[in-house]
């Protein structure tokens, strides 16, 4: 567990530093990252948001709250308190049309900065348990590594970058995306901007 845990946070702290992100769209307080490396797509979010860093934090790394703002999560709950820093949820997401939905067993790791310029980190990737197996009616799906670094801007706002390595199980969502034709991560930014704040 505490392999799994320290490696969660190492990849996404991995991904959150590579070079040669894309940047894909600008709005007003989100931009919209891409990093491709071979068969890999990696996609950066990156918002602005009028809280202090340490409330972003708090409100992000419960996973309980995350159906108020992300329409893509239909429920999550969790299955097993690791830590006080570990949780692992069972999440099933909204089916998108001519799909299963989707579940996802995860692992959130949530890290306070050791020092002032470092972010809040809180990250997330599939593990196996075996009291959740696969079960018919829902497509078992893997996130690889995905998660929120938050910044502290000033004592009353924050950046927060969303990242996520898109698997096959999480493309869907994303395809129709990247092409134009849905603005469904835009909405998630917005909307997780608007219930931060």
């Amino acid at each position: 567990q505490a392999y799994l845990s320290y490696s969660n946070i190492a990849a996404l702290t991995h991904l959150a530093g590579k070079t040669g992100w894309d940047i894909t769209k600008t709005l007003d307080n989100v931009k919209i990252w891409t990093h491709e490396e071979g068969a890999v797509l990696s996609l950066k979010v990156e918002m602005q948001v009028k809280v202090p860093s340490h409330v972003a934090f708090s409100l992000l790394s419960d996973f309980s709250l995350r159906q108020r703002w992300d329409k893509h999560f239909l429920t999550c709950k969790v299955l097993q308190a690791v830590s006080e820093e570990e949780k692992i949820y069972h999440v099933i997401s909204a089916p998108l049309i001519g799909h299963q939905p989707r579940d996802f067993v995860i692992l959130v790791s949530q890290r306070q900065p050791c020092r002032p310029q470092e972010p809040y980190t809180v990250a997330v990737r599939s593990v196996t348990l075996r009291a959740v197996p696969p079960s018919l009616g829902f497509c078992r799906s893997e996130i690889l590594c995905a998660g929120f670094q938050i910044h502290r801007n000033s004592s009353s706002s924050c950046t927060v970058c969303y990242f996520n390595q898109v698997t096959s199980g999480v493309m869907p969502y994303l395809a129709a995306n990247l092409t134009g034709s849905s603005k469904s991560i835009e909405d998630s930014a917005l909307e997780c901007i608007k219930f931060l704040e």
